[in-house]
């Protein structure tokens, strides 16, 4: 049974027909929505905390300190949601950019804390220039100045906001440095 239903098979392959090529394109999309899923899913497997935390363990730690991680509306913020742009396009992009990152912590460059704190100034100012490029286009996925309500704000808040949306010359990262990470020894780092 089985072995007549592969010589069919065969046997449709072999002749050009609409039926071959009804099948072929059948494989065609089959293999296309299989590979899109596949990827689909390892970008969100990459999105998780848990794979963050298998080279930065110590960072995600850090974020357990912060309103990021547990505050009064139980809004929770993990890794991907600062440090990766939700927009397709630049969500590939920074993957791409971040690999980077993996080549490293696998070349031995960043695989221990010791060498991870000597490195961490440098690659937080590379974060930061990143995020004051893209003026701040994580941070704004949800916190936008036309949906704040300064009047829940304190004083300093209010002034340093409503002069940052006047001006549009000031991103999140200007003032907000550290605000989910301890802040590195930036002693020796250009610009600083």
């Amino acid at each position: 049974m089985l072995i007549n239903l592969l010589k069919r098979l065969w046997l449709i392959m072999r002749t050009p027909s609409s039926a071959a090529m009804g099948f072929i394109l059948l494989l065609g999309f089959s293999g296309g929505i299989i590979f899109w899923g596949g990827f689909n899913i390892g970008m969100e497997l990459t999105n998780s905390e848990e794979f963050c935390g298998g080279c930065h363990a110590p960072i995600v730690a850090e974020i357990q300190e912060t309103i990021h991680y547990s505050n009064r509306s139980g809004v929770r913020a993990i890794c991907s949601d600062c440090h990766v742009p939700h927009n397709w396009t630049d969500k590939i992009i920074r993957k791409v950019q971040a690999s980077k990152e993996l080549v490293a912590f696998a070349l031995g460059t960043i695989n221990t804390q010791e060498k991870f704190e000597a490195r961490r100034s440098h690659l937080a100012n590379r974060e930061w220039l990143r995020m004051k490029k893209n003026d701040s286009q994580e941070c704004r996925n949800c916190h936008q100045f036309k949906y704040m309500d300064f009047s829940e704000q304190g004083r300093r808040s209010v002034k340093q906001h409503s002069t940052a949306l006047a001006s549009g010359d000031k991103t999140c990262v200007d003032c907000h440095k550290g605000i989910a990470h301890r802040l590195p020894d930036m002693s020796g780092i250009e610009g600083w």
